[in-house]
């Protein structure tokens, strides 16, 4: 795919774009990546959706110029290998989805914007300003995630704000250095780690962005700038917004997320989709 040099030239090295996503997010995927080629302020290498082997999206990368990628591909195990539920809620894909953005260094060839594939830009994103790496961040988190991080890493957080925002550059070599810094701690491959160390009681028990966000920081607070994700969950779909209401959104908002957390329930004992 051709990068978008000329209009964004000023911008630093092109980045890619790495999007999980599943069936369910047909609804919302094809604005998703409408809204990162609008407003990512950097040039853009190549779209990756990372799925299971659907013809329906494997459609809609060929309309939308995107790279498909079977998920099954990308890390030695599957969902199926999960199993992190219980008897109310199944939470197995919500984890392995995880796991796939983790695996973006072996997906993409530059460093690689991950994006949530329910979740729709609306205002211009700079992922780097000034020599430094934007985090976009907001002010709460779930306890868990950072539970989860010392058990991994042995360290407390860093961050002074959630890094929670649907969405985060993360730079290849640095995610290949936390991933070798989790097994050499374990003795395990990092994935198995993950899964290991997570309280399966716990809905919340893993957060990928809290994860390496924190490690990164760590490492060097000065590289990276926190900004207000300002992000606004809706309960409708994207086709029911008007141009005019999302410039109205826009004013206070920089994404929209719609998110289906309905999903993570168990009906007649059976796994949720993710």
């Amino acid at each position: 795919m051709k990068l978008s040099l000329a209009a964004h030239a000023e911008s630093g090295p092109a980045i890619d774009i790495l999007i999980p996503a599943i069936e369910k997010d047909l609804a919302t995927l094809p604005y998703v990546i409408d809204g990162l080629r609008k407003h990512v302020k950097h040039p853009v290498g190549d779209i990756y959706v990372v799925s299971p082997g659907s013809e329906r999206i494997r459609s809609l990368c060929r309309r939308k110029r995107c790279v498909f990628v079977n998920e099954n591909t990308v890390l030695p195990i599957t969902k199926r290998d999960i199993h992190y539920r219980s008897r109310t809620w199944d939470r197995s894909g919500w984890l392995y989805q995880q796991l796939l953005k983790l695996s973006g260094d072996t997906v993409c060839s530059r460093d690689f914007l991950v994006a949530d594939a329910d979740t729709v830009f609306i205002r211009p994103h700079r992922f780097r300003s000034n020599g430094k790496t934007v985090f976009y961040s907001r002010a709460w988190s779930q306890p868990e995630y950072f539970n989860t991080y010392r058990k991994l890493l042995g360290r407390k957080r860093t961050s002074p704000r959630s890094l929670v925002a649907h969405y985060m550059l993360f730079e290849r070599a640095k995610l290949r250095k936390l991933k070798r810094t989790i097994e050499a701690r374990h003795g395990i491959p990092w994935f198995k780690a993950v899964i290991r160390v997570i309280d399966r009681t716990k809905q919340f028990g893993f957060s990928e962005f809290e994860t390496y966000g924190n490690f990164v920081y760590a490492l060097n607070r000065a590289g990276y700038t926190l900004r207000p994700a300002l992000n606004k969950s809706l309960p409708t779909g994207p086709r029911r917004l008007s141009a005019s209401k999302i410039t109205k959104l826009a004013k206070s908002y920089r994404s929209i997320s719609f998110h289906k957390r309905k999903i993570y329930r168990r009906s007649g004992g059976k796994p949720s989709d993710r």
